[in-house]
């Protein structure tokens, strides 16, 4: 309904930051990043998306890693030389392009991660443990639709 002279203008809600959507998945990273360091003090969950990617893909190009656990270029290089530095990663030239390098995981990748990703269920578990079942499939279908 359009505006006139005469009608009289709604006033706009009151900003509360405690009622934002923004502040409101703030608070809840927060709450799972404590849960996930208190749980998982040895890598960051950045490092651990990678690992646990690396399960699923076995051997990958660093590029492409990056892409698929939401990372730019840069941030998946630093990531893989430190997970390289504690011995979990490894890279390889590419067979069919020496500008690519491919990404696996070691033995000791293998078996941290196998081990990470028990941990992983129970960091999950703790950040709904508030939820029930049902809210926690409500949750997760809302935030794939942001």
């Amino acid at each position: 309904m359009a505006e006139t002279a005469n009608s009289p203008r709604r006033a706009a809600p009151p900003y509360q930051l405690e009622d934002q959507v923004g502040f409101k998945l703030r608070l809840a990273n927060q709450r799972h990043l404590e849960i996930f360091n208190k749980r998982m003090p040895d890598i960051t969950p950045t490092q651990f998306a990678v690992l646990a990617k690396l399960r699923d893909e076995v051997c990958i190009s660093q590029n492409q890693l990056g892409r698929l656990v939401g990372m730019d270029a840069a941030t998946t290089k630093g990531v893989v030389d430190r997970l390289r530095k504690k011995g979990l990663v490894q890279s390889t030239p590419s067979a069919t392009d020496m500008r690519r390098l491919e990404i696996s995981l070691t033995e000791t990748g293998k078996e941290f991660s196998a081990e990470a990703i028990t941990v992983a269920h129970a960091i999950s578990a703790e950040t709904v443990s508030n939820l029930t079942p049902r809210e926690v499939d409500r949750l997760l279908t809302l935030l794939d639709k942001l």
